[in-house]
């Protein structure tokens, strides 16, 4: 289960990150099962800041954006019982455990009888146990993934999110989409209810850096109706480039595997996102033409991120958003609708500062 089960969808950047240096840094890494036949989403959020610890935010964090979007956050504040692969996507962070043994995988079983609390996350496998005492919420999981699309065409090498300049300081935070659409099967107790799901929609992404964005937003669902091999990831921000901030924004559509991208460097993207309540988007490169409109009714829930001033509440979620997607080929001057459809399992997000009002861009 350590092992990837297809290795050439691996995309880059899946390894840890950090250079053992005492520079500000943090990696966060973000799992989710969507359960369509009860309506319900399972997001897992990982974080790790300034590992090399004794530094005012040195530490860990497992969140838990769960059913009806109830919220379970634990910290794991000893940064020595965090674990990551350096070429490979692979981490874990033990809480209460009976082991005296640098923190490595283990065995499922073995992770269940000597890990009281925590995690471990592969390409293909993820279990742990959270427990929250101030509220008496509990977690508890294990299932295993089988990973369809990484970030880019079916069978070609997988792309950088962010593209390659992602692979220097130059851009930071650094995104990517580890996998875009995969299947899981295993189960997930929540509160003492036990979900049990065989080929659930899964996804994961990860982001990592010295520095932090000041404002973003994210929409991402891999469950639509009556289109089972769709996926979508679009998000944007305000992140630093060297010594100034720039806004960007991306789509990235999978389908039937073929990969629509439309990034900075080879399309153009529009963007008016509210407060909160409405996300649209509109992008266009030289041979495709993309609409997305997410919408929720719902309140969202508060979530904590990694910022210069630690884990604290800046974003609000819900995993229970609206979407509707068209997408359009542009062939002699004309646009041709080649796909549409609608989701009301989509996850949206916003975050950051200087929310009072839209934010309208391109």
């Amino acid at each position: 289960m350590f092992n990837l089960s297809s290795a050439n969808i691996q995309t880059p950047h899946s390894g840890y990150h950090w250079d053992n240096t005492s520079r500000r840094f943090f990696e966060g890494w973000y799992y989710r099962v969507t359960l369509p036949d009860s309506g319900d989403t399972f997001a897992f959020m990982y974080s790790i800041e300034d590992p090399i610890g004794g530094k005012a935010h040195s530490g860990g964090a497992a969140q838990i954006l769960g059913a009806n979007d109830e919220y379970l956050c634990r910290s794991f504040p000893d940064v020595n019982k965090f674990w990551a692969s350096g070429d490979r996507l692979a981490l874990g962070h033990w809480g209460k455990t009976d082991l005296q043994t640098l923190p490595s995988y283990l065995s499922p079983t073995d992770f269940e009888r000597h890990v009281q609390e925590g995690y471990q996350a592969t390409a293909t496998w993820h279990q742990g146990f959270l427990h929250d005492p101030g509220t008496g919420s509990t977690a508890r999981w294990q299932y295993e993934i089988k990973p369809i699309y990484g970030w880019g065409n079916q069978g070609a090498p997988q792309q950088s999110t962010a593209g390659w300049l992602s692979s220097l300081q130059i851009f930071e935070p650094g995104w990517q989409i580890l996998m875009a659409h995969g299947l899981a099967t295993g189960w997930i107790e929540w509160n003492g209810k036990r979900y049990d799901f065989t080929n659930a929609p899964a996804y994961s992404e990860k982001n990592w850096g010295g520095s932090f964005p000041q404002k973003w937003f994210w929409l991402n669902c891999n469950w639509f109706d009556g289109e089972p091999d769709l996926a979508l990831t679009a998000g944007g921000g305000r992140r630093g480039v060297l010594w100034w901030m720039e806004s960007v924004a991306m789509v990235g559509v999978h389908h039937q595997g073929k990969f629509y991208e439309f990034v900075p460097w080879n399309a153009k993207v529009n963007w008016d996102i509210q407060p909160w309540g409405k996300w649209y988007m509109h992008a266009e490169n030289a041979f495709y033409e993309m609409e997305l409109t997410g919408t929720t009714d719902l309140p969202g829930t508060l979530l904590r991120a990694p910022t210069n001033n630690g884990m604290i509440f800046c974003c609000r979620d819900t995993m229970n958003g609206e979407l509707h997607l068209q997408l359009r080929e542009k062939r002699l001057g004309k646009s041709k609708l080649i796909l549409e459809a609608h989701s009301s399992l989509c996850g949206l997000e916003v975050g950051g500062g200087s929310w009072e009002e839209s934010w309208r861009s391109s």
